[in-house]
């Protein structure tokens, strides 16, 4: 293996460099703002690698959050949100308890539906009564209910997978 100890020696200075650029860390959100990570960088090391260069412009993330809303697409939300079909919606439930099957009663009618259902359940992991449970179940859809702020990464994941995902969500502050 003649002159493959070069290119080693020389992959292995710029290691250091790229490592300690990847490591800067970038300028703190304001206090009472939460920023997401983004979803199309990979989960290593080197989360600073951007893996997908195109996303449509049409297609809705997830930016951030606060105790009281959301940003999607650059855009901040006060209160619920329900998002189905790429489509953002104000969603009337402030407390868990009143995310009920009437409150999700969209998914009776709404066709296709999604494959999966997210519910973020604002600062803690709740319980799904069984009666929620029945009712998601009857729709087609899987439930997966999570904090919001792990929510709000989930639909983004999914999302820009391309999959057929919906996602009803308090905000952070909301806690039982």
């Amino acid at each position: 293996m003649v002159g493959g100890g070069g290119r080693q020696r020389a992959a292995s200075s710029l290691l250091p460099h790229l490592v300690k650029t990847l490591r800067k860390e970038s300028p703190r959100p304001p206090f009472n703002h939460q920023t997401l990570p983004s979803l199309r960088r990979t989960f290593s090391l080197y989360d600073q690698i951007n893996l997908i260069d195109s996303v449509p412009e049409d297609q809705l993330r997830f930016q951030g959050y606060t105790d009281t809303g959301f940003t999607v697409n650059g855009v901040k939300y006060e209160g619920s949100l329900l998002i189905v079909e790429n489509k953002l919606m104000t969603w009337a439930p402030k407390r868990f308890s009143e995310i009920t099957a009437e409150s999700l009663s969209i998914f009776q009618v709404l066709r296709p539906i999604p494959e999966i259902l997210i519910i973020g359940c604002g600062k803690n992991i709740e319980l799904i009564s069984p009666e929620l449970r029945r009712f998601i179940r009857s729709t087609g859809m899987k439930l997966e209910a999570v904090d919001s702020r792990n929510a709000a990464s989930t639909y983004n994941i999914l999302n820009e997978e391309g999959r057929m995902v919906a996602a009803a969500l308090l905000p952070y502050g909301v806690s039982s």
